[in-house]
């Protein structure tokens, strides 16, 4: 089993504030027992294949692979301009992904934001609409889109259209190509949305491609319906903190089992790290004895 790692902690100050450059965490991240470094397209400086190929450069002096790039395209604005912006960019990082990742390197897609005038059967409508027009790109380079059930983009107004389970799987559903589509799958985003990850995991293992293995625990006094909302969602809110994978509140010994019953073949990525280096390279010895575990050589 690949690991890879994704730095959430740093990604105001790479992505954000531009405080640290995408070359300043692949060094940093030779330290941690990693085989490969997801990107995501906010990292970037520029689209211009030198600068890609410095970057590529660069993960390949350390030893590291990019098997995902993290791409957020909002397919449900309610501007059609918005919207064919969108799946403009989105083809534009799917060759990215090429570039930088190789054949069947994974893509991730999101819906969109859940916009509060737009309703359930018309951001399905547009974001079933949106993937349909890229995924001929995603064959044309070889590169698998995978869908996200997550929680809102940092740089986003609005949560996640798609966070909640029932309209995930309506619209994983709506998509029946299992060659470059398939499910990027995050336990820990489940938990926010308010929902079984363990459930959701059964109910798309087939067809799940990569995974994100973050964890969550609870600060004290403090129980999952107190922070659960009606409509499932939660925000990062202050009560639900990260925290070492393992630690938290994922039963990573049955999510681990269900991959191996269903013969998972992909990448498992540490995602976190918000409390710094040590707790990213704690996460990946973990993830090195599950690998162990549930997926011996």
């Amino acid at each position: 089993m690949k690991l890879s790692a994704f730095p959430k902690c740093y990604i105001d100050q790479i992505a954000g504030d531009r405080s640290m450059s995408v070359f300043d965490w692949i060094t940093m991240a030779r330290s941690l027992d990693a085989d490969g470094l997801e990107m995501y397209d906010g990292f970037f400086t520029s689209l211009e294949p030198g600068y890609l190929d410095q970057v590529g450069a660069a993960l390949a002096s350390a030893g590291f692979a990019m098997p995902m790039l993290c791409c957020s395209p909002d397919f449900t604005n309610p501007d059609a301009d918005a919207r064919k912006r969108a799946v403009d960019r989105e083809a534009q990082l799917i060759a990215v992904t090429r570039r930088l990742g190789g054949p069947r390197a994974v893509c991730r897609v999101l819906s969109g934001q859940r916009y509060p005038d737009v309703d359930r059967r018309q951001g399905l409508e547009w974001v079933v609409e949106c993937i349909n027009s890229v995924l001929p790109v995603a064959r044309e380079h070889d590169i698998v889109l995978g869908l996200e059930n997550h929680y809102k983009d940092g740089f986003w107004a609005h949560p996640e259209f798609a966070q909640k389970m029932d309209v995930f799987l309506e619209l994983v559903n709506a998509i029946p190509d299992r060659d470059h589509f398939g499910v990027q799958y995050d336990p820990s985003n489940a938990i926010v949305a308010g929902d079984d990850p363990i459930e959701l995991l059964r109910a798309v293992a087939d067809r799940v491609v990569s995974m994100h293995a973050s964890d969550r625990y609870l600060a004290e006094g403090t129980t999952l319906d107190d922070l659960r909302q009606a409509d499932g969602t939660l925000g990062y809110s202050a009560n639900l903190r990260h925290g070492v994978t393992g630690k938290g509140l994922n039963d990573y010994d049955t999510i681990f089992r269900i991959l191996a019953e269903h013969n998972y073949r992909g990448w498992i990525s540490i995602e976190d790290g918000m409390n710094g280096m040590d707790e990213m390279a704690e996460s990946l010895a973990f993830l090195r004895r599950m690998s162990a575990k549930y997926f011996p050589a």
